[in-house]
């Protein structure tokens, strides 16, 4: 199993998709000073431990809407779903999908101790991506993590749409949990809905 404790740098990369095939792949090297920037400013609000909850995480929040294209990343995870589901269900969901993101590794900071994130390389990738490879170092004689970004530019707007946590796709994940749980529901989005807005209410009065 992944030490939770790896996302931790990567500023909840748990929770990424993929966006549309309209979307123009960035500049490697553009694309490495995004992630390298990105994973600097985690670690440096990560280390201040001093910072009352509520405004750690909307600092936490700031910080995951620019770096990740989020609504891309919601309409991922849920699939087939999103054709399914109502204009205000699609926006309810987004909206849920966020702050469930935000409250749970807001929620982890206090568990940093004191990992970095190096950035070793980046290729073009489907001619609509780049991926940048790094790992996390964790220390204590405990080998790195390997952890791939995935990026698109728009304008020179860069945004990260996937991480694959050793060979493992976050994306995929994710989506394979939000389809489970709206089978469960009978195949309504509003079962999914309704299991976002109570693990979210929960984990924000923990």
């Amino acid at each position: 199993m992944i030490d939770r404790r790896v996302f931790l740098v990567a500023a909840a990369a748990a929770a990424i998709g993929v966006v549309p095939r309209s979307a123009v792949a960035a500049d490697p090297e553009a694309a490495k000073a995004f992630v390298r920037s990105l994973a600097n400013d985690a670690i440096q609000l990560m280390a201040r431990k001093d910072l009352p909850r509520p405004e750690r995480t909307q600092k936490f929040r700031e910080l995951f809407k620019r770096g990740f294209d989020v609504e891309a990343i919601g309409r991922f995870t849920l699939g087939r779903y999103w054709r399914d589901a109502t204009e205000p269900e699609q926006r309810e969901y987004l909206k849920l999908f966020e702050d469930l993101l935000v409250a749970t590794y807001a929620g982890r900071f206090s568990e940093y101790s004191g990992e970095t994130l190096t950035v070793l390389d980046s290729r073009p990738e489907e001619d609509r991506f780049i991926l940048v490879a790094s790992q996390i170092n964790r220390g204590g004689g405990s080998p790195p993590i390997r952890l791939d970004w995935r990026i698109t530019e728009n304008q020179g707007n860069h945004k990260i749409v996937d991480v694959v946590v050793e060979a493992v796709s976050m994306s995929v994940t994710q989506r394979s949990e939000f389809s489970s749980v709206i089978q469960r529901g009978g195949g309504k989005v509003q079962s999914l809905i309704v299991a976002l807005r109570d693990k979210t209410k929960s984990l924000q009065t923990r």
